[in-house]
């Protein structure tokens, strides 16, 4: 190699200042959407959520994720039982409404000065 082509390749002058600025505003730009990027999963990852498996069917199961923890309900198959009695009768009217009719008996009591 000869001295002179080594000179050059020194001596040539390729820096635009430009082109450096241009190239930290990419690098800046890459940083910016990797950091939302990241926030957004970290939101998405605290949110609280619910999922019902087998909808309607025996094996039933409803698994509640709240504040990173799962919380499992499971169905046993049959309908659900109380201690209670009737109250009364609920009628849906055509524009929607329901109406609710206590039966003899059950009706309120008015508060007592």
């Amino acid at each position: 190699m000869s001295a002179g082509r080594r000179l050059s390749i020194l001596a040539e002058e390729d820096d635009d200042p430009m082109l450096s600025a241009v190239n930290l505003v990419d690098v800046f730009l890459v940083l910016v959407v990797a950091l939302l990027t990241a926030v957004a999963l970290q939101q998405q990852s605290h949110a609280d959520e619910t999922v019902i498996r087998n909808p309607g069917q025996p094996g039933m199961e409803i698994v509640v994720r709240k504040d990173g923890q799962e919380i499992k309900y499971r169905g046993n198959g049959g309908s659900a039982e109380g201690q209670g009695e009737r109250a009364g009768v609920a009628y849906r009217l055509k524009d929607g409404s329901i109406i609710y009719v206590p039966e003899a008996g059950n009706a309120p009591q008015a508060p007592q000065p």
